[in-house]
């Protein structure tokens, strides 16, 4: 097994190295974020020991039902700064619509559904079978609103339009500092 893992990391002087290691807790560093923030996680992570080996295989598809892939990301609440953090890590299996193009750019937009809601997107990637974003977001917000609502995700593309290509959605009754991984199966955009 090689180290993936960045020798150095251009453009990160302010933030800690631990930041970019999804394997070490959030709560080792207490850096507070009013708004939201974007930071790269490290390509180490890639792998998930309880998700990586799931498979739809085995699922028989009849008439028109389709696979549109599934998307994998992690979530971890930090009480003693009231913070969600949430890591989209990529997309597998994903399929669009001829429409947009043999390799769109495409992004995940996220939405966290609270009576002010809170919008987020990870950087567009080059369309392909699997994408990699290894993205994390950073929120202040107290733990009672986010048990209250849920997390959706749009999996969107930024050419030859911007155009909603999937969605899939989590409840956050379950957050709690213990992280999680998640594998949400895509379906059509809702009308």
């Amino acid at each position: 097994v090689s180290d993936l893992r960045p020798r150095a990391l251009p453009g990160s002087f302010d933030v800690s190295r631990s930041m970019f290691d999804l394997r070490s807790p959030p709560h080792r560093f207490m850096k507070r974020y009013d708004s939201f923030s974007s930071v790269p996680s490290s390509t180490s992570s890639r792998k998930d020991s309880q998700g990586s080996n799931r498979s739809l295989d085995t699922i028989t598809l009849s008439g028109d039902e389709r696979d549109f892939g599934r998307l994998n990301v992690k979530l971890c609440y930090v009480s003693s700064v009231e913070q969600i953090w949430i890591t989209v890590l990529h997309c597998k299996d994903l399929s669009w619509p001829s429409s947009c193009g043999e390799n769109p750019r495409i992004y995940v937009k996220g939405i966290l559904t609270l009576p002010k809601p809170v919008h987020f997107k990870s950087s567009a990637k080059e369309g392909c079978n699997d994408i990699e974003f290894m993205e994390t977001f950073v929120f202040a917000i107290k733990l009672q609103s986010l048990q209250a609502g849920r997390l959706v995700f749009k999996i969107q593309t930024q050419t030859p339009r911007k155009k909603t290509i999937g969605e899939c959605s989590l409840a956050l009754r379950e957050l709690s500092s213990e992280e999680s991984s998640h594998w949400l199966d895509i379906s059509p955009p809702s009308k």
